[in-house]
């Protein structure tokens, strides 16, 4: 006889809001920002701030509304607080992308 599976749509809420897969999503969301931190360029001479880029990364968990139903779920956000990372990423006239946090989530998303 073939098992039978009925979902509770409350039970999944309940499950991606657990300490166990809160805990799983931030340990991923820390080795993205690690991986980007030791990605991350440091300036030379010229550079006033060297080092402040590498050192602006975080990695929180929030909660944040999903769906239709609006109902928080949580989410995990790595992200750089310097001024100028938005440039560092995606380039400007005179400098190229680097793609730090895009090449981080690649390599660390699945570890």
């Amino acid at each position: 006889m073939p098992a039978k599976f009925k979902m509770s749509k409350r039970g999944v809420g309940q499950l991606l809001n657990s300490p166990e897969v809160s805990g799983e999503v931030l340990r991923r969301a820390q080795a993205i920002k690690a991986i980007a931190e030791a990605a991350s360029p440091v300036g030379g001479r010229g550079d006033p701030h060297p080092g402040r880029y590498k050192l602006s990364w975080y990695a929180r968990l929030e909660r944040k509304p999903i769906g239709r139903s609006q109902k928080k779920r949580l989410v995990a956000v790595v992200g750089n607080s310097s001024h100028y990372a938005r440039w560092v990423e995606y380039g400007t006239e005179r400098v190229p992308a680097h793609h730090i946090l895009l090449r981080a989530a690649q390599a660390g998303g699945g570890n």
